[in-house]
């Protein structure tokens, strides 16, 4: 087995069409040749020709990244990419090769350089990528492989025949409650998660948000009761142990949004429901980037000149089809989004978030 973490832009699929577009240079210049592959789609693809010509079974490529079908989109990238260089070696993995999906729950902050200090201290071992976690763990793992595998269900794996419920409760409330604390924690001043949590409005707005709005949304999970994960989500965020960063949960939002957010919002403009936290989250997004926030993303000039746009025309921020296909066009979303942003403007982050959970009990 190859497992991927290479994050939830690093397989090049587009999020609106579905269709292989990858942008980042590794995947572009082993497109070109795979004499000296560079990428991780590259290097999958000579191992995988290479257990192809000399009869060996193929290994299962099994993707943890926060994706809805990851096993899927893994899938579809690497056969993508590998018709470019030969079709008849595409068609062989599309047959043989086993994606499961999968859900990988465990919060692991970005490495820095006090844990890096502490691990030499503790243990005398000079580590330069230690990685910090919480004690939680969760992987939901789809029983389809290859050529075989190992008893993941004595180490507490969660072997399935569908992970789809798992991953939806996940991404709709883990993740996307970690981009609703990120930019309202940035314009809050907040450095850390748990510091976010223990403000009684930004906490109480990020609770607000997976009980009112994404949980609605979850359906039945196999074993889990909601009320139960959404109370133990809340503890975890508030844990100051973990020490984990709101900077690290506004990075790649043209990426995570489209996969978190979003597919709740669409859910609640079909059942015709509020999305009115969304809706402020996007707001804050864009008074990060106005007002001069250096947020990381791939689409960083883009996202200025929208931003700039947005100050004149509030809403012109949606205009953005790789991120928000269909909802574009939205009236019910722009709405929404204007109303969010007025709301920010006249009464701050704190104040904001106050009138919201208010308004939403």
């Amino acid at each position: 087995m190859v497992s991927l973490t290479i994050t939830e832009s690093g397989y090049g699929i587009d999020d609106a069409t579905g269709a292989f577009d990858p942008r980042d240079d590794a995947t572009r210049h082993d497109l070109m040749s795979l004499d000296a592959p560079v990428s991780v789609l590259g290097f999958l693809t000579v191992a995988l020709r290479r257990r192809r010509d000399e009869g060996t079974a193929p290994f299962t490529v099994m993707s943890c990244d926060n994706i809805v079908g990851n096993g899927a989109v893994a899938r579809a990238a690497l056969v993508s990419f590998a018709r470019h260089h030969d079709g008849a070696l595409a068609d062989w993995i599309d047959d043989s090769v086993a994606f499961p999906n999968s859900m990988v729950d465990r919060i692991t902050p970005a490495t820095s350089p006090a844990v890096i200090d502490s691990v030499r201290r503790r243990t005398g071992i000079d580590d330069a990528w230690p990685v910090r976690s919480e004690s939680f763990a969760q992987w939901a793992l789809e029983d389809d492989f290859s050529d075989g595998r190992p008893p993941f269900e004595d180490v507490g794996v969660q072997v399935v025949t569908d992970v789809a419920p798992f991953e939806r409760m996940k991404l709709r409330l883990l993740n996307a409650s970690h981009q609703m604390l990120g930019y309202l924690g940035v314009l809050a001043g907040k450095t850390f998660v748990h510091e976010v949590m223990a403000d009684p409005d930004l906490g109480a707005f990020v609770a607000s948000y997976m009980r009112h709005e994404a949980a609605p949304t979850v359906g039945l999970v196999p074993g889990v009761d909601l009320d139960t994960y959404i109370d133990d989500l809340l503890a975890r965020f508030g844990s100051p142990a973990v020490q984990d960063t709101v900077a690290r949960q506004v990075v790649d939002a043209t990426s995570r949004i489209p996969k978190f957010v979003l597919p709740v919002v669409r859910d609640r403009l079909r059942d015709d429901l509020s999305i009115d936290h969304a809706a402020l989250m996007l707001a804050a997004w864009c008074a990060c980037i106005e007002g001069g926030v250096a947020l990381p993303d791939r689409a960083a000039d883009q996202l200025c000149a929208l931003a700039r746009a947005d100050h004149d025309s509030p809403g012109a921020f949606l205009a953005q089809p790789d991120v928000f296909g269909d909802l574009t066009t939205s009236v019910r979303l722009r709405v929404a989004y204007q109303r969010a942003k007025r709301r920010l403007q006249d009464n701050g982050p704190i104040g904001a978030v106050r009138l919201l959970v208010a308004s939403s009990v």
